[in-house]
């Protein structure tokens, strides 16, 4: 099974510049989509037409903020997010038999002291959403914009961001967490300490072109799925968006 997580940063835009082009060659079986910024009745004509069986979106009640929509090629049974008041259209939730599959646009902590706290607070609650999940048994994946880079070698400049909200040490520190819980991040999994490997940049600054970016998008496996794990990718080369699409294969 091969997944791909994008966060598209507004859905008719990209669909506008002709963006899923590349789905032809990469072929997911499940893509979920983030920072869509449209309700289930704005969404593009044209992504019906791109061959998923299933199309599920979760849409903020903001217009035009934020929301996440899952697209794949199997059915699942789908919730809306199971551990946090979730206005903002950050979560969907797939089950297929014992799997679980999350799709979560985190929140960003940037704009002042009470987003930073909203984040973590959502970084929480999911965190043990999840721990109850495994300990129950379930095999669980989740991905997308995680808003925030776990090591210095997750971004090109980390000494001056290092009071920036998406490389804040308790921000980093809540991914230690997830990977002290069993979960694995599958991309340092496969390629090891592999450098300039990012999937954020500026728009500002030609950043994506000189490659100054942030790794902040993210596959994690739970420990249970971890000799299934066959390959984990960043398609650095598709644009469209201010980030590219992340994936894995795994064996299900």
């Amino acid at each position: 099974m091969k997944l791909i997580s994008w966060n598209v940063n507004g859905l008719r835009a990209v669909t506008a510049k002709d963006g899923f082009s590349w789905l032809n060659e990469h072929d997911p079986d499940f893509l979920g989509l983030q920072e869509v910024k449209v309700k289930e009745t704005d969404i593009p004509k044209e992504i019906y037409a791109l061959g998923f069986n299933e199309i599920n979106i979760n849409s903020a009640q903001r217009a035009g903020y934020s929301g996440v929509m899952s697209m794949s090629k199997f059915d699942t049974s789908t919730f809306k997010s199971q551990f946090f008041e979730d206005s903002e259209g950050r979560v969907l939730e797939h089950r297929l038999g014992n799997l679980v599959i999350f799709n979560i646009y985190f929140p960003n902590g940037q704009k002042d002291e009470i987003r930073l706290a909203y984040k973590m607070d959502f970084y929480s609650k999911f965190l043990k959403y999840i721990n109850e999940l495994t300990a129950a048994g379930y095999d669980v994946i989740f991905f997308g914009d995680v808003n925030t880079a776990h090591k210095e070698i997750d971004l090109k400049n980390p000494k001056s961001n290092s009071k920036t909200s998406g490389f804040l040490p308790i921000e980093r520190a809540w991914i230690d967490e997830v990977i002290k819980s069993g979960f694995i991040d599958t991309y340092r999994q496969i390629h090891g300490d592999k450098e300039g490997a990012y999937s954020w940049w500026s728009y500002r600054f030609n950043a994506r072109a000189k490659n100054v970016g942030w790794r902040i998008d993210y596959f994690f496996i739970s420990q249970s799925l971890k000799d299934r794990l066959k390959d984990a990718f960043i398609l650095s080369d598709i644009a469209g968006s201010d980030h590219c699409p992340v994936g894995i294969e795994i064996q299900m």
